[in-house]
């Protein structure tokens, strides 16, 4: 009899074992399931919506820019100025010594291997956030013809390289590609 009540005993203790892991393993589960359906909207609703992925690149057609004409672009709604320079241009922004510049930086750093004549830039001045002149017909383009800030007076080159006047750093190319030849995804 004392055996009978030991085998009683045993089986019943792995049955409460068997019950007990069984419970653990479905309170994880079920704690498991609800952080997740706490967590992924919560997630979701942190990531960029379509009108804002939408307007994190802009596609500019540069086709129809003659050399020494530029255009204006709206790219993040900040101005972009999209500039086919010409190979006056060209030759005189090379001819300057990069060393005696604010912001040192050379045309080619500037541009794309293949497409030295398209200068794409921010059209926000370094200085205070001021959109320069020099980028539409007949605007003033400063004393080195490229850009001109009519609000403290920086002037910039043809490369859009800070010359003279307050702003600190050369106008910001932003990160751009060519698609073709004739259309740049700029962001």
């Amino acid at each position: 009899m004392a055996s009978d009540t030991a085998a009683a005993s045993e089986l019943s203790t792995e049955d409460g074992v068997r019950r007990r892991d069984w419970i653990h393993i479905a309170a994880l589960g079920t704690a498991g399931v609800g952080g997740a359906a706490v967590l992924i909207p919560l997630i979701s609703q942190m990531s960029a919506s379509a009108d804002v992925l939408a307007a994190s690149s802009t596609d500019v057609d540069v086709s129809a820019i003659q050399p020494g004409q530029a255009i204006k672009a709206i790219f993040r709604k900040q101005p972009l100025f999209v500039r086919r320079l010409t190979a006056e241009e060209i030759q005189e922004a090379n001819a300057v010594d990069v060393g005696s510049l604010r912001d040192p930086q050379t045309l080619a750093d500037r541009t794309k291997p293949g497409h030295e004549d398209m200068l794409i830039t921010m059209g926000v001045c370094t200085h205070l956030g001021c959109v320069p002149l020099g980028a539409a017909e007949g605007e003033n383009r400063g004393e080195f013809g490229g850009y001109f800030c009519p609000c403290h007076g920086s002037h910039y080159d043809t490369a859009a390289r800070i010359r003279k006047g307050p702003a600190p750093k050369n106008l910001v190319v932003p990160d751009y590609e060519f698609t073709s030849d004739t259309v740049v995804r700029v962001g």
